[in-house]
């Protein structure tokens, strides 16, 4: 970031809201342009919840975390009174109105205001370390919920303050107040939260937590000293994640928490740039050019994408993507822009108060027939070893990640490819479960969708392990007209003395009979191999091989000859994260081959 001096940033922060680019409720001009369409959705979505109860947030289901593991019942419910209080300020923003919708609105903030914690149970590292299940209320904990919380108040404090002053005196000062006890207070004061990064390990909770804190300094404190203090923390945050990116541009966590971490950076550093102008624009890194294209370059077709750890198979729509499109615009790079363009036509409050705020602002223009022309033959990332290859947007499309098993939100893959025909995929990644407690900690990998049983990895005897030593090796690619391939030796990821040699190449090949090929040979395996294949859609076995349909249009003949036996295993699926993605169940096929040494080759092609 740019050096500036304490003095420097009082004078450019001075009047930043008046330049924060969103106006309040009583900017008419603007928010009486809101597409109809859109604003007759959200004041729906506003009407919805005048009908409904409001979510309690009970010390119960706080404790649960602690108690059995579950975080889902207090996430869930907090989650839905952020929502109801989003939902309803842009329900008064749209009509300029106080009634129905404000009351319902300031109730919200209340409560949140009451609780005694907006930190997450899991993540309360100061209540865990006393042996307690209770929230100290003076001793706050800085996490991605109290992030959430900050960015919702900080805008609806600065979008309805003329008609909190007149409804609700006295909320606007007791919002700023819980901010600054929960928010400002740690944030300065404790310098060495994990989140940081300092010291070479930022993720995505930096850009997350900074994003709001720069949000909440610039619309709820009212000292300009201090203001500039606490931006200039958040600058120096941000450059520590800035630091770390991958100057491929990819994300070891996959698509979807690349909105998490390098979409929340791109949107501060849009707030920083708006209120401060040239002095605070920091958005001419090199590395942002590669970064915007992550997205679409893991793009598989209508919402499906390639999936590598926690990420989701099926990317929800939630997401800000006029914030990618603006980014494509300013960087002159169309594909991100058609991208955008394809998905972007919604507002979304439940990604955010003031993501939603912003959409409406500066809305993208309406989407061209979608033509998908942003996906490239074949793109390889060689710092998460990332392989994607298509034979045409109608066609098979291959991916294959190589990497390490001490990624972000890892799981046991290394090797793992993926096979999709038209878009959806067949060979799949299951993604991410409902996290709960053990999600983070000692017990993560027995959750069967992080096995390496339940990827698309050999079994040499034993499973993978869990750890930056458990990599793959020997990694190149081969990028041609005809044929992309990814080459990688696999041993290193299981236990030392499994097995002395895994070369996997896995080709798609592009000719007159396109396919995927995927080439297994070994050595020294000393137990039973086992290759595992998650798939879906029905199986239909056939001799040496298989036929997986999707639907009636889209089936793909796997074969693998008779030298391999091989089985099916039906997993029926109850978490509802992974339901919402595949349906009631996948299916696992099972080649098993003889120790020792041996090699096998798996085709994959489409059929009629």
């Amino acid at each position: 970031m740019k050096a500036l001096t304490a003095s420097d940033l009082v004078t450019l922060l001075d009047h930043a809201r008046s330049r924060i680019g969103i106006p309040d409720v009583t900017d008419r001009a603007v928010w009486n342009r809101v597409d109809p369409d859109v604003r007759g959705r959200l004041l729906a979505a506003a009407e919805a919840e005048l009908a409904t109860p409001p979510p309690v947030l009970s010390a119960t289901a706080w404790a649960r975390a602690f108690r059995d593991g579950v975080r889902t019942e207090y996430e869930d419910a907090a989650r839905r009174l952020r929502d109801r209080v989003g939902v309803s300020v842009l329900g008064v923003v749209l009509t300029g109105e106080v009634e129905p919708f404000l009351d319902v609105a300031i109730d919200g903030m209340v409560a949140l205001a009451e609780t005694s914690t907006w930190c997450w149970a899991p993540h309360d590292g100061f209540t865990a370390a006393r042996g307690e299940v209770v929230p100290d209320v003076d001793d706050p904990y800085l996490d991605l919920g109290a992030a959430e919380v900050t960015s919702l108040l900080a805008w609806a404090d600065h979008v309805l303050g003329p008609l909190l002053d007149a409804r609700a005196p006295g909320l606007r000062r007791r919002l700023r107040r819980e901010v600054d006890k929960r928010v400002f207070d740690p944030f300065e004061r404790i310098r060495d939260w994990h989140w940081i990064g300092a010291d070479g390990d930022a993720h995505n909770w930096n850009p997350w937590i900074h994003g709001a804190v720069l949000t909440a300094a610039l619309l709820l404190c009212d000292d300009p000293a201090r203001r500039g203090d606490l931006v200039r923390l958040v600058m120096t945050g941000l450059e520590s994640f800035i630091a770390v990116l991958p100057d491929d541009g990819g994300i070891d966590e996959g698509v979807a928490y690349w909105w998490q971490g390098a979409g929340r950076l791109l949107e501060a550093l849009d707030l920083l740039a708006t209120v401060g102008g040239p002095a605070l624009d920091c958005r001419d890194r090199p590395v942002f050019a590669e970064l915007i294209r992550f997205p679409h370059r893991m793009h598989l077709g209508d919402d499906w994408h390639v999936n590598a750890g926690d990420a989701f198979a099926r990317l929800p729509a939630a997401q800000p993507w006029h914030v990618l499109y603006r980014w494509g615009e300013r960087l002159g790079d169309k594909d991100v822009q058609d991208y955008a363009l394809a998905n972007g036509h919604t507002v979304h409050p439940e990604a955010g108060l003031g993501r939603a705020l912003d959409a409406l602002v500066n809305p993208i223009p309406p989407s061209p027939q979608r033509t998908e022309s942003w996906h490239a033959p074949h793109v390889w990332l060689p710092r998460v070893q990332v392989l994607v290859a298509r034979e045409t947007v109608a066609g098979l499309t291959l991916a294959m990640k190589a990497g390490h098993n001490g990624e972000r939100h890892n799981h046991l893959d290394v090797g793992s490819y993926w096979v999709a025909l038209r878009g959806r995929p067949v060979l799949v990644d299951v993604g991410q479960p409902t996290y709960t407690a053990a999600s983070f900690g000692p017990d993560r990998y027995a959750a069967w969708p992080l096995q390496s049983a339940w990827h698309n990895v050999p079994e040499p005897g034993a499973a993978q392990q869990p750890g930056a030593e458990f990599a793959a090796s020997g990694v190149h690619v081969e990028l041609a007209t005809e044929t992309a391939a990814l080459h990688a030796d696999l041993a290193a990821a299981y236990p030392s003395g499994t097995v002395d040699s895994w070369r996997r190449t896995a080709r798609l090949v592009r000719g007159p009979r396109p396919h995927v090929e995927v080439v297994d040979s070994w050595t020294g395996a000393r137990n039973t191999v086992l290759l595992r294949h998650v798939l879906a859609g029905a199986v239909e076995p056939a001799e040496g091989g298989a036929v997986v349909a999707l639907d009636d249009s889209r089936r793909v003949r796997m074969i693998w000859g008779v030298q391999a036996d091989a089985s099916l295993e039906q997993k029926e699926i109850t978490d509802p994260l992974l339901r919402a993605g595949w349906g009631e169940s996948l299916t696992r096929l099972t080649l098993r081959l003889p120790a020792g040494t041996g090699s096998l080759t798996v085709r994959w092609e489409a059929t009629e």
